[in-house]
Order: structure tokens, then sequence, then C-alpha cells
């Protein structure tokens, strides 16, 4: 894959990262008790006690203290616009668990098929790789892999009520496709042939994988990922067993609208989908409504060597069949145990990650 084109994520305000707000001009209302008459000069960070950047200084609307945005767990990417309230007061740490109902589970993801057809289907893929992995064609380009699904229904169900729980949490429903809403991007504006940069074409056989993984999904064969919070990083995704090199881990989904549109909004997920070379064009996935597990695989800090080193998922948008897709890969071997991350910048470096972890 040394030809793709690797996307950049863009969060909330990533192109106008000039234009953040700040204390002294953000449109809060004074609090009932503290500063005065707007005067917010001499709040300091609950966290270092340092009352400097105050443009990165956000004040909760609940209980009035301050908290830098680097300070905070997890880290926040720009001043919210609107309310905002700190983590002690959202008890976001007292994530409501999904119940672990098999019936539950199942409606929550529109599973349509029995477990003995998951297990024919994956055992059928499962061959079907091995006889296409001989020495007579290991020199040839390397192909995308289906992901290796746990063979323990129990722990499967575990896997997916720990996504339920963390879109539950988000109060977004399950996606596993693109969607396009009536009124915003229609479907016809994501054509890869409008593509600035020029974007590499999925093989007709990495393609077939790829719709594999989406058949494996949808009859309740799971990839072998779970999602925890984590105090410091927020809800984050770890490897549940041995993950190889080149296996497509997700397709990044959501609602597909206007770059132009979500410039200003509250997403803190947006990612590029058509990177057009008429701007009026441009087009993200903004997965804040309809969303999968893609949505809580976390960003590493590109601006150090140990954060580099933590990178082992590939963001690589594609043209498939024409249209403009965005996969999640695994750019290494993944341990069982081991957290995912991958670089939001991509090839750019607008995006302020030296304060992830």
């Amino acid at each position: 894959m040394a030809s793709s084109t690797t996307s950049e994520v863009v969060l909330r305000k990533r192109t106008q990262l000039s234009k953040r707000l700040s204390l002294k001009s953000s449109p809060r209302k004074p609090p009932k008790s503290g500063p005065k008459d707007g005067d917010y000069s001499d709040v300091c960070c609950e966290e270092c006690g340092s009352g400097e950047r105050e443009d990165e200084l956000l004040l909760c609307d609940k209980c009035d203290r301050g908290f830098h945005l680097f300070c905070l767990r997890p880290v926040i990417a720009s001043v919210p616009e609107g309310s905002w309230i700190c983590p002690s007061c959202s008890n976001i740490k007292n994530v409501a668990k999904f119940p672990l109902i098999q019936t539950k589970i199942v409606d929550f993801f529109c599973i349509q098929k029995s477990s003995e057809s998951i297990d024919k289907l994956s055992q059928g893929s499962q061959k079907k790789r091995k006889r296409s992995s001989g020495l007579g064609r290991s020199k040839k380009r390397r192909k995308l892999l289906a992901f290796n699904p746990t063979r323990d229904p129990t722990r499967r169900l575990e896997q997916m009520a720990s996504l339920a729980t963390a879109l539950t949490a988000a109060g977004a429903e399950f996606s596993n496709e693109l969607t396009y809403i009536s009124g915003v991007a229609p479907r016809e504006a994501n054509r890869a042939a409008l593509e600035r940069e020029g974007m590499q074409v999925l093989p007709k056989e990495d393609a077939e994988t790829l719709n594999l993984c989406k058949i494996m999904i949808e009859r309740g064969e799971w990839p072998p990922l779970m999602v925890v919070f984590d105090p410091i990083e927020g809800f984050t995704v770890e490897a549940d067993r041995f993950i190889r090199d080149l296996t497509i881990i997700t397709e990044y989904v959501g609602d597909v609208d206007y770059l132009k549109n979500c410039e200003n909004d509250n997403g803190d997920s947006m990612m590029t989908l058509l990177h057009a070379a008429d701007p009026s064009k441009s087009l993200v996935i903004c997965p804040d409504k309809r969303s999968n597990i893609a949505r809580f695989i976390n960003g590493i800090n590109n601006h150090s060597p140990d954060g580099r080193k933590k990178q082992n998922v590939k963001c690589v948008r594609f043209d498939v069949n024409g249209e403009c897709r965005v996969l999640l890969i695994a750019s290494r071997d993944i341990a069982k145990g081991e957290r995912l991350y991958y670089d939001y910048n991509g090839y750019e470096n607008e995006y302020p990650t030296e304060h992830f972890v």
C-alpha cells in the first residue's frame, strides 16, 4: 500500500484553528457565584493551577471551575461552542453498560442470521485465504485481510455490548455504512473522480474482502475488538485477540456532508471523505448520530517519537467502484490487549495533537 492516499481527519474547527474561541470572546453567561461582570481574569485551571493560556481555558457551566483543554482527560480538541460541563459534573466515569442480553444486542445491531450460518461463513473465508497464500504469490502485491472473529459466541456478545455501551453513551445509533441524509450531500456528490490529489483504486479482490467483512458483521460475526472506558483517554478500542498486519479493522462511516456545512459545528470526530479540487465539493463523514467502532479508535501524539511508535492502524481513502471510502487498516501486527491508534493528521499537520496521551 505504498501508493495509498492517507486520509486526514478533520475534527471540529480543524480548518479554522486560528479562530478558536476564548473566555474573553465566548458568549458565556456570568456564573451565579465567582467572577462578576464576566471578568474571568482570575480563573485558574483546577488541574495545573495556572491561569495562563486563557484562550485554552474552559469554564464549566455547572460548577464555574476552569480547566485547560490539554489538562482534561480525555483532552478536548478546541473550546466547544455553547455550554460545557466538566467531567466531575457530567459523571462520565459512571457509564451505564449495555445489558449483556443476546436479544437486545441482536436488535441493537440488526443482526440477520443465526450463529450457525456465521460459523460456516467464517470457515469458508478462512479456507479461501489459505488457498491464496502460497510462496509463488508472496512477492506480489500485499492483499488486505478480513478480520478473524473470536470463536467464542459469548465473548463476541461482550465485544458487541462494549460498542453498544459507547454508542449509547455518545447518543448515537449503530451504522456500518455511509449514510446520505435528505437535504444534505446526495450520494451523487461522492465521486472519487473529483479527488484533488488522486485516489488509489481499491483492487477487486480487496473490495471483495471488504464486502466479506460487511457481511460477517451483518450476521453477527464480529471484529475481535473491545471498547473500554479509560479515565485518561475516554472511550478507546483494544484488540481482543491477535490481529495481523493489513487486516481491515473497520470502515469509517457516518453521515456524509459537505465540509463547508460543518466547519463550525460541534462534531468532534469528522473525517475527510473527499478532498475535491473545488473546495465547495469536498465531503466529510460526520459520525455523531450514526457510527461504528471507528469513532472510538483514538489518535496518536504524532509530535513525539514515543507517540508515533504507538501507531498500529493506518487510515486510507480508496476509490471503491467510483465512490470514496475510508478504511482503517492494521499497519503492523497488533497483539491482544494492545490499544489501537492512528494518525489524525495523515499527510497534513493542521491538527494540534501534541497534547494527546
